[in-house]
Formats: structure tokens, C-alpha cells, sequence
């Protein structure tokens, strides 16, 4: 098995690696990609180092899987070059997503829908992973109508230059800004950029992505995303309305046999899901699972995952993982 990792010195390929590590994927070569600048330095991997080469260089070797990310420009110049020569890419940013050619998977919900043709396979948005996890046996037994996120999400989510930002101003140091305000004791209500209708990009992306996940339009999304100052970790606060009513402790049985999902939902402990306790797993922890009373058929939740982790690379290797089990390599 023939890999190579594109974007292997960033944050979320380095926690890739690790986790391939973790899980003993199996790997015979493996090609670290990285930058024009990084060509020829030297990575430790399962205790042997391995020099990063370039893009074209990994193309040349054909490798069976390409796992990317390295944004979304790379992706989209570079990833239809590798599936021409029989590379299956798994890619990481918003470039595939919404394509309609291409398949959004969340490898618990709908990795069935994978064939051997599939040679470029989105990884959706990580705010969104975690949001469908919880949703998608909800929606199963109650069918949603109405999501009303709002989320609070780490620094890691913009990538080493916002953690270094939150770093160097807990410390009282100025430096570069990732973020065009202090993100240390302050809230922007700003993730990414902001579109003509007045949302963001990683509002629309929880809008949009659920519903073609799901396969699934009669329901809808809206959102508010905010960067709150948490190194890692994503939480987001949840409102669903369902066609069909429910009881709380059905809901929470429901959820609590899902696999890869953690819940924490005991008020007389103070237990409920926090960034600190998820940072580092893999699975996505919910809690705060109570009736909305002014409305009927209404769920309240909070949702926390490693945005790192599940939100982007655990959820990735799970995907090559499918593929390799499946033998649609």
C-alpha cells in the first residue's frame, strides 16, 4: 500500500500521520508532500525518517491513495492529476465538497455509497462532522425539519499562525495576526470569509453539507460560527426540530449506541462535553441534551469534538480505511 500524505508538514497533516500511526494503517511506501521549500527535509514516521519530496515527484510514483491537505487551490490543481493515474485522493478542504460529481463522507453515516470509481472523495468542513454525527440517527428515527447551530470554535480550526496568535497574546507578546482582532479574552463572530448574503463561509458550509451527506434536502440548516480562544476543540450549541416527537431518554439511548459517539449527560455531576476533555479522542462527545419548552417536537444539545482529530484527519483515515476494506483500491 502505496501512500503518499500532500501537505505533510501542516497541523492537520501532521496529526494524519499520527494517526496512521495509531491505527496501523497499512503502509509499504510512504510519500510525504510538502511545499517547494520543505523538498528535502526529513520527517520521523514510525521511526524511520522520510524526506518530503515534491508534488509532481509523488504523481511519478502513482501511489494507490493520496490523502490531502494543503488547501483548497492545491486540491483542486493537483488532486484530478493523481486520480489520472489511478490515485484514489481523500482531500481535506472545501475544494470538492459541493460538487456534485463528487461524494461528502462521513464514514459512519454513508461510506456506503463509495465505489472503486470514486477517485476523489471530499472530507467535509469539521464543524460539520461533528454536527451530523449526532443528527443523522436523530434524523433516522424523528426526522429534523428545522437545525439552528451556533458554534464556538478553537484557533487550531485557522491553522498554526491563529495558535500562535492566542499564544503570543496570553504572554503579552505582538506578533503576527491570524485574525484581524485580539482572539485572547475576546469572541468574533468571523470564520473564514464572509459571502454576499451576510454568512460566512463556514456558516454556509454547516448549511449545506449535512443535507448532501444525508442525502437528505427536506430539512434545513442555518448557522452563527465563532472563534472563541480555545487552542483545540469545537463546541456547538444545537437546536433541532423534528416532524415527529420524542422522549429525552430515548434520544439519549439513541446516541449512546452510536458508535463514535461519547455522551455526557449528567447535570447532577456537572458532566457534559467540553473542548479540554475531547482534545486528543476521536470520538464526538454530546451532552446538555434537554426539550426546547417553547416549542414542540424541539431538541436542545452541545456538541464537542477534536477538530484535529474527527474533524478532519481521524475522519479521513477512516475513509482510506473503508476503501481498504472494501478493496475498492
Amino acid at each position: 500500500m502505496k501512500i503518499a500524505v500532500v501537505g505533510a508538514t501542516g497541523m492537520v497533516g501532521g496529526v494524519m500521520l499520527k494517526i496512521l500511526k495509531e491505527r496501523n494503517f497499512p503502509i509499504s511506501e510512504l510519500l510525504l508532500v510538502a511545499s517547494q521549500k520543505s523538498i528535502g527535509k526529513k520527517i520521523l514516521f514510525n521511526g524511520a525518517e522520510h524526506r518530503l519530496i515534491s508534488i509532481e515527484d509523488a504523481i511519478k510514483a502513482q501511489p494507490q491513495l493520496a490523502i490531502f491537505s494543503a488547501g483548497g487551490n492545491t486540491s483542486l490543481e493537483w488532486a484530478p492529476k493523481f486520480a489520472e493515474v489511478g490515485t484514489t485522493v481523500i482531500d481535506n478542504s472545501s475544494a470538492w465538497r459541493m460538487d456534485p460529481s463528487k461524494k461528502l463522507i462521513v464514514p459512519e453515516i454513508n461510506a456506503h455509497v463509495l465505489t472503486s470509481e470514486d477517485k476523489i472523495i471530499a472530507n467535509p468542513n469539521c464543524s460539520t462532522i461533528q454536527l451530523v454525527m449526532a443528527l443523522a440517527p436523530l434524523h433516522k428515527k424523528y426526522r429534523m425539519k428545522r437545525v439552528v447551530v451556533s458554534t464556538y470554535q478553537s484557533v487550531s480550526g485557522t491553522g498554526v499562525k491563529a495558535v500562535n496568535q492566542l499564544e503570543n497574546e496570553m504572554k503579552g507578546i505582538k506578533d503576527e495576526m491570524a485574525y484581524p482582532y485580539p482572539i485572547h479574552k475576546n469572541a468574533l463572530p468571523h470564520c473564514d470569509d464572509f459571502e454576499a448574503n451576510g454568512y460566512t463561509k463556514e456558516e454556509m458550509k454547516l448549511a449545506r453539507e449535512p443535507q448532501k451527506i444525508l442525502d437528505d434536502r427536506t430539512f434545513s440548516v442555518t448557522a452563527t460560527a465563532v472563534r472563541i480562544p480555545t487552542s483545540y476543540g469545537h463546541s456547538e450549541s444545537v437546536n433541532v426540530e423534528f416532524v415527529n416527537d420524542f422522549e429525552l431518554s430515548e434520544v439519549r439511548t439513541i446516541l449512546h449506541n452510536v458508535a463514535g459517539i461519547t455522551v455526557q449527560d449528567n447535570t447532577d455531576t456537572n458532566t457534559y462535553p467540553m473542548p479540554i476533555y475531547a482534545h486528543e479522542k476521536d470520538d464526538v462527545f454530546v451532552g446538555r441534551l434537554r426539550r426546547d419548552e417553547t416549542q414542540e417536537n424541539t431538541l436542545n444539545m452541545w456538541i464537542v469534538s477534536d477538530n484535529l482529530r474527527k474533524g478532519a484527519a481521524t475522519n479521513a483515515v477512516q475513509i482510506a480505511e473503508y476503501l481498504v476494506s472494501n478493496s475498492l483500491l
